[in-house]
């Protein structure tokens, strides 16, 4: 039997990973500016979070969600304290496409209702409703596509004003991204969020707030929408949560009332998936990662717009896009084949992504630099 082939894959095997680092069978060592699409948050294999894990596998590794289960509520208090969401409950999943699904499911639950307004380069999932709330046609099944998503123009108030008078009494929820991610790092400006908070209060919608990869401290803040000072009613994290194990999350405004049945899930919320998660919350706060996040960031940002070539940077902490004068493929390829750096891409193809892990230091940050301007000028980087 053979893989379902739907990934381009690069032709590197990676057998081992450490911190910021990760290296090939062949012995290769790679620095990665990508993080596997910003899931890296705490640094590969910490030692804190291969110990959390181990430990509580010898203990139990997984019941239903039939029992209690105490993790979950040792995980629900830290992240409310490291967030500053304590008012909101937590609904443990799977992935952030569960998550976005989840929500979207709620805030249709409380309104009643069944349309969603969304934007034009958002990306919130490959499955059912959260595809269909995704600008990507050619990732939509004729199963996915339905009139009752909405795509107005990112950072368009008017727009923004014009969807609600025309729709306002069918819209469930409002959903966006703390930073558009796979668009090409497109920041959703304060006072636009500020509108659309506003705008869902006004007209009885909920506001869901994306934050699977702009979530966990990347943005120099624990949740991106915190530097615009709103209050989601829904908040969907996932990524980062787990540093590799597959955990994600929704945080529900206590607006919304629980009843039984409502949701559910088999895995969601399982014994290791809770130990993954406070392990990641335990080194953020242990290791200051989101101020370093901030600190790294703003260097990054500072001298890549420096450098020739570049058009645009945009970003907040360490979720990063450096928009190019050509398309990026043939320099994100160098940067793996010549200087062995993994970055990533995004649809806009001449955005390259940086999402490194939140404890990225100063002498990575200079390979990175050198490196991208050796491309550039076409010289060498000299070696740190």
């Amino acid at each position: 039997m053979n893989l379902f082939d739907v990934y381009p894959l690069f032709d590197i095997t990676p057998v081992r990973a450490e911190g910021a680092y990760v290296w090939d069978d062949k012995g290769k060592r790679y620095l990665d500016f990508y993080g596997g699409h910003a899931v890296i948050s705490i640094g590969h294999s910490h030692p804190h979070y291969v110990k959390r894990i181990a430990r509580q596998l010898y203990d139990i590794g997984f019941y239903s969600n039939s029992v209690q289960i105490p993790i979950q509520q040792e995980l629900a208090t830290k992240l409310g304290q490291l967030s500053s969401c304590e008012e909101y409950s937590l609904f443990l999943c799977n992935s952030g496409a569960e998550a976005n699904e989840n929500a979207l499911k709620v805030a249709s639950f409380h309104t009643g209702r069944k349309k969603v307004i969304a934007f034009k380069g958002a990306f919130h999932g490959r499955t059912s409703a959260a595809v269909a709330a995704t600008d990507d046609e050619k990732i939509q099944a004729p199963i996915n596509k339905t009139d009752n998503i909405i795509f107005i123009p990112l950072n368009d108030i008017s727009a923004f004003d014009s969807a609600l008078k025309e729709h306002g009494p069918e819209v469930a929820a409002v959903i966006v991204e703390g930073i558009q991610g796979v668009g090409g790092v497109q920041i959703p400006e304060t006072d636009f969020l500020q509108a659309i908070a506003n705008g869902c209060e006004a007209h009885g919608a909920l506001l869901i707030l994306d934050e699977v990869q702009s979530g966990y401290g990347r943005s120099g803040k624990f949740f991106a929408h915190q530097h615009a000072g709103i209050k989601p009613h829904l908040i969907t994290m996932a990524k980062g949560m787990g540093n590799g194990f597959p955990v994600a999350g929704v945080l529900v405004s206590p607006a919304i009332e629980a009843k039984h049945g409502m949701l559910g899930t088999t895995f969601g919320g399982n014994y290791l998936a809770c130990a993954a998660a406070l392990a990641v919350l335990e080194v953020i706060e242990n290791e200051n990662l989101i101020q370093n996040a901030a600190l790294m960031g703003h260097r990054l940002m500072d001298e890549l717009s420096q450098l020739p070539g570049v058009k645009e940077v945009r970003g907040q902490g360490l979720m990063i896009g450096v928009e190019l004068d050509q398309p990026c493929a043939g320099i994100r390829k160098q940067l793996v084949q010549k200087h062995q750096i993994f970055t990533g891409s995004s649809s806009n193809n001449h955005t390259l992504r940086l999402l490194p892990p939140l404890g990225i230091g100063s002498r990575e940050v200079s390979s990175l630099l050198e490196a991208l301007e050796a491309i550039l000028y076409q010289t060498e980087p000299q070696s740190v």
